[in-house]
């Protein structure tokens, strides 16, 4: 069972509790997000609550996010319910103040256990460093370990989500597939739909908008691998971490979990108030909280599609001049900046520029040098563009072929954060002879197609 709630339909929530089947929503949420003919039957269009039945609820101006929603209903979901809660320093509210608190000091909450993936609880933890379960200083509450590394382990365990009526997952994610945290919602669902424990989402805007559809649509075989490929997108997927749980929860298949489980998952969404798919972060009025140490601000949410693939750690770039600017710098190894700003602008990418920057070194007192991204007209912005081009002029500038000597575990890595295994096998049997044109075309035809299926999964207008 499939609910999404406004925030005057979410006054109605004790109602529903009691017995009312089905998705409430009012009309400023799920209404507005038309569901085509032949529309999935797991996933059942919204029923409007009565008009005369939603009372009057006083909310501030601007983007509320589901905590604030949450918040705003008095708590009324979670009432008599043992919570468990997956969060980060990123899930905050929108007055900054961490959902850990918020839910510890809710009157009539009972906040049992909290759940921490990459990064840890409070962003402590370098990028793919593992870590084991803790105690929270702050709370006093067990914090268990969803990044522990054993791929033998379910994510939650049985062990961890005993006790546990209802998971909350507060993750705000960056619009790019290869972010671990919808990877790591997705697991976590799949883990509380075989143990009958119900899954509430607190929705939080996609900073990149929700009109942005770019790059590849991952091979079937790889979607599910890794926590860096686990929902069967575009790169630059265009949803909210509510909608990506609809899509997974309303698509037979993408859910590793038995049929019967996942007809049977309890999944409530709580929408945001107030945002548009137009909207990008710095139009929500919105304070940006660090995701990961090196997703430190919009600027680096917005280079990590463009630099993410195009900077792996087995050819010469790197995203980044020295400890700045990370994912809107580029550096090389091997030449020098004016050389690759050369090779880029010529490829007249719309919606970007170039820009040679200094930065101080620390270490070697010399300056580091490399190019800044501008972006220059984001709607023009195809962002996942020059990761290719990046790969395939690494392919022309460096002595040998970086792609047709990769290590099984580079590789591995390679194709479940890029998702093509065509391209990968074209670049390591042809270098820089590769024509990345012919896959962006099949990549842009494939991402609207994709746009127009995900639209019944829109919250959004």
């Amino acid at each position: 069972m499939l609910r999404s709630f406004s925030l005057p339909a979410i006054a109605l929530a004790s109602l529903l509790e009691l017995g009312l089947v089905g998705s409430a929503t009012a009309p400023s949420a799920l209404a507005q997000a038309p569901v085509p003919r032949g529309s999935n039957p797991a996933l059942p269009p919204p029923r409007p609550a009565p008009a005369s039945s939603i009372p009057r609820v006083e909310v501030p101006a601007g983007v509320l996010l589901g905590i604030d929603v949450l918040e705003h209903s008095n708590f009324l979901l979670l009432r008599g319910k043992r919570i468990g809660l997956l969060t980060h320093p990123a899930g905050v509210d929108r007055r900054g103040i961490s959902t850990v608190e918020v839910l510890h000091h809710a009157p009539g909450v009972r906040l049992v256990a909290l759940f921490a993936t990459e990064h840890g609880l409070w962003n402590n933890v370098a990028g793919g460093k593992h870590f084991t379960d803790a105690v929270d200083a702050r709370t006093g509450l067990p914090v268990y370990s969803l990044y522990t590394g054993s791929p033998s382990v379910p994510t939650p365990s049985s062990s961890q989500l005993k006790g546990i009526d209802a998971m909350v997952i507060d993750l705000q994610d960056i619009g790019s597939r290869s972010y671990t945290f919808s990877g790591t919602m997705k697991t976590v669902m799949e883990a509380c739909f075989r143990h009958k424990v119900e899954v509430i989402i607190l929705d939080r805007p996609n900073p990149l908008g929700g009109l942005k559809v770019d790059g590849p649509m991952p091979d079937p075989a790889i979607v599910g691998a890794s926590l860096v490929c686990e929902f069967p997108v575009p790169y630059v997927h265009g949803l909210t971490m509510g909608e990506l749980a609809r899509l997974a929860y309303g698509t037979p298949g993408v859910l590793q979990v038995k049929e019967a489980e996942r007809l049977r998952g309890k999944l409530t969404i709580i929408p945001m108030v107030g945002w548009r798919r137009s909207m990008r972060w710095t139009e929500t009025g919105l304070a940006w909280v660090p995701t990961s140490p090196y997703i430190s601000d919009f600027a680096a949410v917005m280079g990590y599609p463009m630099t993410g693939l195009g900077c792996p750690d087995f050819d010469s770039f790197r995203n980044g001049i020295g400890s700045q600017y990370p994912f809107r710098g580029i550096s090389n190894l091997l030449v020098k900046p004016d050389i690759v700003a050369r090779e880029l602008r010529a490829l007249n990418l719309p919606g970007l520029n170039f820009r040679q920057v200094s930065v101080p070194n620390a270490r070697t007192g010399k300056p580091g040098t490399g190019l800044y991204i501008e972006v220059v007209d984001w709607d023009e912005l195809h962002p996942t563009d020059l990761n290719f081009y990046l790969m395939k002029l690494a392919c022309k500038l460096e002595p040998r072929n970086p792609f047709a000597h990769l290590t099984k575990m580079q590789e591995s890595k390679f194709l479940h954060e890029m998702g093509c295994t065509a391209l990968y096998r074209d670049l390591a049997a042809h270098g820089a002879r590769v024509d990345i044109d012919a896959y962006i075309r099949l990549w842009r035809a494939q991402d609207a197609q994709y746009q127009q299926r995900s639209r019944r999964f829109w919250l959004y207008p």
